[in-house]
């Protein structure tokens, strides 16, 4: 069997600089872990905890795999939802989980990448928040090394299976429930990120509306934020009737700004998250199970890592007013 040792004299290297390599150390050059990473790949290196895996027929490990937005705790109660219906099922299933998150592989290659997950002994990844631009995880899915399940991103292929609701229609049910409850004209609907998967779903969601209603609809990114949500709106809703956000904290931002501008228009949002239910004004909204999801998204993954074949799975989705009262209950 090849040691790490070999993988240092072939590449001319101490063994810690190899260990430093694999276990994706950042004081190492460039030239150096290119050297490391084709020595690796050239002698079939397998590190000790992968080989020690594979010789006791272990199933592996799960990676639950999470682009955390760092700067705000309102996406953070979507994360924990996200964890902690996967590790509920997990512990159901019987599977040993990690939870790693997408700073930890920046500018890291896919081979890098799949290295380390396999130095960890993971077998299967939950990729939540995946975006367009996320290269190096959509050439991840497409090696096949990893029997994967993506929320929320149109990735179906042999072993990766994608998990989420109905975007398109979720976002033309809750606008159009709030455009008819108001008598609506003209929208401002503010979208999501412009590299995100769902933004384009709910987008067409709109156009739909739009189209069937014969309405106007002006759209302007927000990008999940719902600073950019309150200058939207106080640069753009006093010429509309109606504020449709992307997402509930954006719908937060948006009823700031129309208080603060001391005029009235119907806002919605989507998610379904707590933090609603305290703003003082009730609001449509999309709610999503995202506890739901992610269990529903672990057993897909056991699934696929029994022989199971990739497919694409819609969960449920509702329209709800979030209540101070049905919170606190």
């Amino acid at each position: 069997m090849v040691s790490i040792k070999d993988v240092a004299k072939c590449a001319g290297v101490a063994i810690s600089t190899v260990s430093k390599v694999l276990n994706g150390y950042p004081n190492v050059s460039e030239e150096t872990r290119q050297r490391v990473n084709k020595a690796v790949e050239e002698l079939n290196f397998v590190p000790n905890s992968v080989a020690a895996a594979l010789s006791s027929k272990q199933a592996g490990r799960v990676a639950l795999l999470i682009n955390s937005n760092m700067k705000t705790n309102a996406i953070d109660e979507i994360d924990m939802q996200y964890i902690s219906g996967a590790l509920n099922k997990a512990m159901e299933l019987n599977l040993d989980v990690i939870t790693l998150f997408f700073f930890m592989f920046q500018n890291k290659t896919a081979d890098e990448v799949a290295r380390y997950l396999q130095s960890q002994s993971i077998t299967g990844i939950i990729i939540y928040g995946m975006s367009k631009e996320d290269k190096v995880l959509h050439r991840l899915i497409s090696t096949g090394k990893f029997k994967c399940v993506v929320i929320d991103a149109p990735f179906v292929n042999v072993s990766t299976s994608c998990i989420g609701v109905d975007h398109r229609r979720a976002q033309y049910e809750v606008a159009a429930k709030t455009v008819m409850e108001n008598n609506c004209k003209r929208i401002l609907y503010i979208a999501g990120k412009r590299n995100g998967y769902v933004t384009d779903e709910r987008i067409r969601g709109m156009e739909d509306l739009v189209k069937e209603k014969n309405l106007t609809m002006l759209v302007r990114n927000g990008e999940f934020s719902e600073l950019q949500a309150r200058n939207i709106t106080l640069k753009y809703a006093k010429n509309k009737d109606i504020v449709v956000c992307a997402s509930d904290l954006m719908a937060i931002g948006a009823m700031k700004a129309l208080i603060q501008m001391d005029i009235f228009r119907p806002v919605c949002g989507f998610d379904g998250i707590i933090l609603m239910g305290y703003v003082g004004k009730q609001m449509n909204t999309v709610r999503q199970d995202f506890a739901s999801i992610s269990e529903s998204a672990m057993e897909e993954l056991q699934e696929l890592m029994n022989g199971g074949y990739g497919r694409n799975i819609v969960m449920k989705h509702s329209l709800v007013r979030m209540k101070y009262e049905d919170i606190i209950a």
